[in-house]
């Protein structure tokens, strides 16, 4: 169970969240696959091997050596693309392709550690362009996601920031210096043994959806496990909420318009004693 009540007289806090099968359930760079082909972005053989690479990133999970592979192919596949382009392609398609994807019980811890006075932050491996609109959505303070280096508008295929493994928990650590995080009281979230120095760097980790690696390492270490399963559109959460509101709602309506209705009686009562008096 979460603490719901943060002491504000104590060092802030704050919950890390890794991106990819931890808060969503597929890789947010290769969910764009498709639409960076439709945008004429990449060409349909790159469009397959990008379906296939996420076919491979769900079914088997992603060791160091799948991500190092993953971060070689992506790399060179958007040398050359628009900087402005692919941002717009992301915002256009963002809540047909993201929002279905998120997952019910993320969502929920994500409202439940803001209620709790924490912030939200992503930690993503994933390109900056793509990470940063998905955080916007899903209500995150801050984002820690890769870096493309950016020529005259364009990709240049190389990397600024690679923000994996043991730079996840650097920037971690950043973070909790820059914003007063005690770290001892924070909270950590991913699926994959490629981010136990970020697991490692707070007082609460939690492993989600683990891989092989992760769940050995998770056991051992006495670390919480966490199955999320039921990806739902953000939106549709509202309803449900609406929804159970309404017999409260209704319940308010009814004994504000008895409350009327009893004062109205009141009313014409005491109008009619006056004039009998009178």
């Amino acid at each position: 169970m979460l603490n719901l009540v943060e002491n504000h007289s104590l060092p802030r806090t704050a919950a890390f969240f890794d991106l990819d099968k931890t808060v969503i359930a597929k890789s947010s760079t290769l969910t764009f696959g498709k639409s960076f082909y439709h945008g004429g972005l990449i060409n349909r053989r790159a469009a397959l091997r990008t379906a296939y690479t996420q076919f491979v990133f769900l079914a088997g999970g992603a060791d160091h050596d799948q991500m190092e592979r993953m971060r070689a192919y992506l790399s060179a596949m958007c040398r050359g693309w628009n900087v402005q382009q692919v941002r717009e392609i992301v915002a256009e398609t963002i809540h047909e392709l993201i929002d279905p994807i998120i997952y019910d019980e993320a969502a929920s811890l994500i409202e439940e550690h803001h209620l709790a006075g924490r912030d939200v932050v992503i930690v993503s491996t994933s390109g900056a362009e793509v990470v940063e609109p998905i955080g916007e959505l899903i209500g995150a303070d801050r984002v820690v996601a890769t870096r493309m280096v950016v020529e005259d508008g364009c990709f240049t295929g190389e990397i600024e920031y690679y923000a994996y493994g043991p730079t996840k928990a650097e920037a971690v650590r950043e973070l909790a210096e820059s914003e007063g995080y005690d770290l001892s009281r924070c909270y950590a979230y991913s699926d994959s043994a490629t981010d136990i120095p970020m697991l490692e760097a707070v007082g609460h980790p939690h492993a989600v959806n683990p891989d092989r690696a992760l769940r050995r390492e998770a056991v051992a270490r006495d670390w919480p496990i966490l199955a999320f399963q039921r990806p739902v559109r953000l939106k549709q959460r509202v309803p449900s909420l609406a929804m159970s509101r309404r017999p409260a709602l209704a319940a308010a309506v009814a004994v504000g318009a008895a409350a009327a209705t009893a004062g109205l009686v009141w009313y014409a009562n005491r109008r009619r004693a006056r004039l009998h008096t009178a």
